[in-house]
């Protein structure tokens, strides 16, 4: 406890020129990093060794060398400025998660399933924080991320496309499985899983505007030895259902695109033959992440942890 009874403490600025003298070896060089004039640090430090009582460095014509007590005291300087310097950083960072906003970038699929359940958990763990969201098609959420539009941003890949770009760092959230649509009266209706080549004669119904679950049907018919042959072209995933359960053809979706399941829809796995589309967590390599974008980060990667197995 402090009283009256307890010796002085000392000044920390004057301890923070201490140890920035005796690594430098010089006062004017220290007063340059700390920014101050040479005679102003020698007496701050002159205040110092009054305060111990003794000298502290030994005067050169090339410079100042530590006395012993300032050998000592620098040693416990450095400690205590380094402590003071990691304070600061927490409080500025509790201090940047109390204000502030934050853009997120994410693809449709993801925005109508997975994605509400980390917003509502970063919602409630920072509510002064203003977090918006954009949906947008993968190139834009590149550009987007790039440009500085968006702090960080949700992408997906499949194993024959890998996505690769140097200055954006990634971290896979969880892998996703690729699902069969068909209607409940379908004859397939009443199983839990099918193979592709038992849909060899089905009409498809697909994303339109070449839509990248087209070439996952399409790569996945070539494999099991057939030419998909495409009935319906959906604008989405909803319209996409609604023409599945009043049996206009089947289809094959990311399984994150039925979290909204149509009632006359039934899902059908493609046991180990579905193709894995990895979701992941894109953030530039050249910039100091923000308190916001650390905390997204890390509310993300344990809701993916709780729930990502939902999606395979």
């Amino acid at each position: 406890m402090l009283n009256e009874e307890n010796p002085e403490l000392f000044d920390i600025r004057r301890l923070a020129l201490l140890v920035e003298v005796v690594e430098q070896g010089s006062i004017t060089a220290a007063a340059d990093i700390m920014m101050y004039t040479p005679s102003a640090v020698s007496q701050q430090l002159r205040k110092l060794e009054q305060e111990v009582g003794q000298p502290l460095l030994n005067r050169r014509s090339r410079g100042v060398v530590p006395t012993e007590a300032g050998q000592i005291l620098a040693g416990h300087a450095r400690k205590i400025v380094g402590q003071m310097r990691a304070a600061r950083a927490d409080l500025d960072q509790i201090a940047g998660l109390r204000r502030g906003s934050l853009t997120v970038g994410t693809f449709p699929t993801l925005a109508g399933s997975f994605l509400p359940l980390v917003i509502r958990a970063f919602k409630k763990r920072y509510p002064a924080i203003g977090l918006s969201v954009r949906s947008a098609r993968f190139d834009e959420l590149v550009w987007d991320l790039e440009s500085g539009v968006t702090g960080l941003c949700l992408l997906w890949d499949y194993p024959w496309n890998r996505f690769s770009d140097e200055s954006i760092r990634i971290t896979e959230v969880f892998q996703e499985s690729t699902v069969i649509l068909v209607a409940k009266g379908h004859p397939l209706a009443d199983r839990d899983e099918v193979s592709m080549g038992e849909l060899r004669k089905e009409s498809w119904i697909v994303r339109a505007e070449a839509h990248p679950v087209v070439e996952v049907l399409q790569r996945s018919a070539h494999d099991a030895g057939f030419e998909p042959t495409i009935g319906f072209l959906a604008n989405d995933y909803q319209e996409a259902q609604a023409m599945v359960s009043v049996g206009m053809g089947v289809a094959l979706v990311p399984k994150t695109a039925v979290a909204l399941q149509h009632p006359d829809v039934r899902v059908l796995s493609l046991g180990p033959d579905a193709p894995l589309r990895r979701v992941l967590l894109a953030q530039r390599q050249d910039k100091v992440y923000a308190p916001a974008e650390v905390a997204f980060h890390s509310t993300l990667v344990e809701i993916a942890r709780e729930r990502g197995r939902d999606y395979l």
